[in-house]
């Protein structure tokens, strides 16, 4: 059987888990239901058996016995109250099973006591005993043992006050016993199924807040993982610039904007010089960083609006929106700079790279993306076949300069 509903076992004569922590817990989580309850019960019983001073009087008269019973009455309702009064007073976490046994055990007394004092009443008595039986099993929550004990010590007590105080018969007393029994055995199946049920529904709540906080996790991690998939998907794996199809789509937009707008548009072809002689002389893994450092001073010198991508080996592509020739021509030397600035070595020897870009601008009217980044392709190998490192600039039906 898994841990889990092993914890959830309740056991079939006492109605408590079988586990004590699992219990523990229970209990706790009632406390303050149970506190509430028990006040109620204990309030209400204690102003029930002291009305009953008023049977007693018309019964008694101002006799000695009648001031007798108020006297006994009188104490077992002010130390009802008072038991009231200390869980009322106490915290939350307060658990003295003590206090919730006293009230049983002082009622039980004083209805015991009733029969020697008044013999007579006996057969009103053995109702009364039922009632409280039933009473003590269904009024008092969470307390099977507890009311189980006080019963019993009620119905023995009241039995054996009868037969010593009022000369029952033996065939009465047979008859009276097995009354008294069928209401102990009632009342206790009754609270036990109580006590089993609500523990069931407990340990049902909790299964389902802890599937609740699994399917959460289950989520959080689906979650996790699409947006793994996702920048998997849109990112470049060496770089972590958009990859070319990411790009395209975003350029696109961006493009369709600025036509709606009726703003111009600029394109950045980026081609770092010279690239195979670096992955030749000092290896893949030294080109690779060469690459990465590249693309982050690319990506840190452009615009929150701008849009960087990886196109294809050494080449990057950058996407202006809302950007002039003039604007685009500033950014692509900020950006040749920055690479400029960058040295790296090996320990024998080092190296500055720098970059070729070719800036194509279109204006609202013209046509797709396609055709700009072939454009800007084109003056991009315009400026490496006149040397390399340098900006060309181009604009759609203009010569590059």
């Amino acid at each position: 059987m898994p841990l889990q509903k092993k914890q959830d076992v309740v056991h079939g004569l006492t109605g408590q888990f079988c586990d004590a922590r699992r219990e523990q817990r229970y209990r706790w989580s009632i406390q303050e239901r149970v506190r509430s309850e028990f006040r109620l019960a204990v309030s209400v019983a204690a102003g029930v058996f002291g009305m009953f001073a008023i049977a007693d009087y018309y019964l008694l008269g101002l006799t000695r016995a009648f001031y007798t019973l108020l006297a006994l009455r009188v104490v077992v309702v002010s130390l009802c109250l008072l038991v009231v009064y200390l869980v009322r007073q106490g915290s939350k976490c307060d658990d003295r099973r003590w206090l919730h046994a006293i009230p049983l055990w002082v009622f039980a007394t004083g209805i015991i006591l009733i029969v020697p004092l008044r013999p007579e009443s006996l057969s009103t008595q053995i109702t009364a005993v039922v009632v409280a039986t039933m009473a003590f099993y269904l009024l008092i929550p969470n307390r099977l043992m507890i009311v189980t004990a006080a019963s019993l010590y009620l119905n023995i007590g009241f039995l054996v006050a009868a037969v010593l105080f009022a000369d029952v018969a033996p065939v009465p007393t047979l008859l009276i016993s097995l009354l008294l029994i069928m209401g102990m055995v009632v009342g206790f199946f009754a609270l036990l199924r109580l006590e089993i049920l609500q523990r069931k529904q407990y340990a049902l709540l909790h299964e389902e807040r802890d599937q609740n906080s699994q399917l959460h996790q289950e989520i959080a991690h689906r979650k996790s993982l699409e947006e793994q998939l996702r920048v998997l998907a849109e990112r470049d794996a060496l770089t972590k610039l958009n990859n070319r199809g990411h790009f395209m789509n975003v350029a696109k937009q961006l493009l369709q904007s600025c036509q709606a707008d009726r703003t111009p548009f600029s394109l950045l072809m980026i081609d770092v010089d010279h690239f195979k002689h670096i992955n030749d002389t000092w290896g893949h893994s030294y080109g690779d960083g060469v690459l990465v450092r590249i693309a982050e001073v690319c990506a840190n010198a452009l615009r929150p609006s701008d849009v960087i991508g990886r196109f294809g080996g050494e080449e990057f592509v950058v996407a202006l929106p809302s950007t002039s020739a003039a604007e685009a021509e500033h950014i692509a030397e900020r950006l040749k700079q920055r690479v400029a600035a960058l040295v790296f070595k090996d320990g024998v020897s080092e190296l500055t790279p720098s970059v070729t870009i070719g800036v194509a601008t279109k204006d609202a009217e013209a046509s797709g993306l396609e055709a700009l980044i072939k454009r800007a392709d084109e003056l991009l190998y315009e400026g490496k076949r006149a040397g390399r490192d340098r900006v060309v600039v181009g604009r759609e039906g203009l010569s590059p300069r």
